[in-house]
């Protein structure tokens, strides 16, 4: 079995991720599973209630459940580590006071993994402002490759394919060559200059003020829009993200050229060494993925990405201490 932990395992995303880990949609039909889940003192006894709803499902693929308050326990020997717990921003937080406030958290848990979880674990962050919350943990780990410590841009890529879907009438499935850049962030930028609708370019088929404006600000405040409809965040999209983007990192991205996730710059079109920046990323072999490279982007684009990568780059100078 693949053991798969997860944080925050009673809450909302939580609760809608794990059954769905069970049933073998995130690592395959063939694929046993031991999810331990981590949960604050607080909160256990919700997680026992979990536990004991996922052995009622009869779940073939669940070979354990373990529950824990305890990060090393809960790390322990996992393959998988999907960090979805993170402090919520309250009122009137700027999101620098949230980042200063999750680092504690991140820093502790970054230590936990490297030290206690399987040597190549493969590691997503969810909790945000998650490109950062990354950073921070993977800047713990001595063990554990830093290319193995991803965040979570999975969400806006398919928002963006959702709207596209949506405005063409079609279904999702038909959307390719979707590209998120940057932070999980109002600044992100989604990127269609290559994307394509049954095959056709998105830009031959679709209204170009329509994708200017209302889709491209759609994608990057759709988090903020479904708190003021719902008052309550993004929970079962967010966990169907974090299962996509783990799945397709172990099982590949079918036909589709990449897929978009946070990992470490090397470098590539400028990017600042180092920062968890979202890139075009291609599945190689199970739990190998390359950035894509070589790709023209529009004078647009270019621009756009300099604030993304502005906020990022402040970002980590406001938790250099942290690192």
């Amino acid at each position: 079995p693949i053991r798969v932990a997860v944080t925050g395992a009673a809450g909302q995303i939580g609760y809608s991720l794990l059954f769905r880990i069970a049933s073998g949609e995130m690592l395959g039909p063939d694929q046993p599973v031991i999810i331990q889940g981590l949960e604050l003192p607080m909160a256990l006894g919700a997680l026992e209630g979990v536990a004991m709803e996922l052995t009622d499902c009869g779940f073939p693929l669940l070979h354990g459940i373990e529950t824990s308050s305890n990060p090393d326990e809960a790390f322990g020997d996992a393959d998988v580590v999907m960090l979805v717990g993170s402090k919520p921003r309250g009122p009137g937080m700027l999101r620098s006071d949230l980042i200063r406030e999750n680092g504690p958290i991140f820093i502790g848990q970054g230590k936990s993994i490297d030290a206690n979880a399987a040597a190549d674990a493969k590691i997503i962050v969810v909790g945000n402002p998650c490109n950062t919350n990354c950073l921070i943990a993977a800047a713990q780990a001595k063990r554990i490759p830093k290319a193995n410590w991803t965040a979570m841009t999975r969400l806006d890529h398919n928002r963006a394919i959702g709207q596209l879907a949506q405005k063409a009438g079609v279904g999702a499935g038909d959307i390719d060559g979707v590209t998120i850049w940057g932070n999980h962030s109002p600044t992100m930028v989604p990127d269609i200059d290559r994307a394509t609708i049954g095959g056709k370019p998105v830009a031959d088929t679709l209204d170009a003020a329509w994708l200017a404006d209302e889709f491209d600000g759609t994608v990057r405040t759709r988090g903020k829009a479904i708190i003021n409809a719902r008052g309550k965040s993004s929970a079962a999209s967010a966990a169907n993200a974090a299962l996509d983007h783990i799945h397709d990192w172990f099982l590949g991205t079918g036909d589709s050229p990449y897929v978009s996730m946070a990992v470490p710059s090397k470098g590539d079109y400028g990017i600042p060494e180092g920062l968890i920046f979202s890139f075009p990323c291609r599945i190689t072999a199970p739990w190998q993925y390359e950035i894509v490279t070589g790709l023209d982007l529009s004078d647009s684009v270019r621009d756009k990405m300099q604030g993304t990568i502005d906020e990022l780059v402040g970002e980590r100078e406001s938790v250099s201490d942290l690192l």
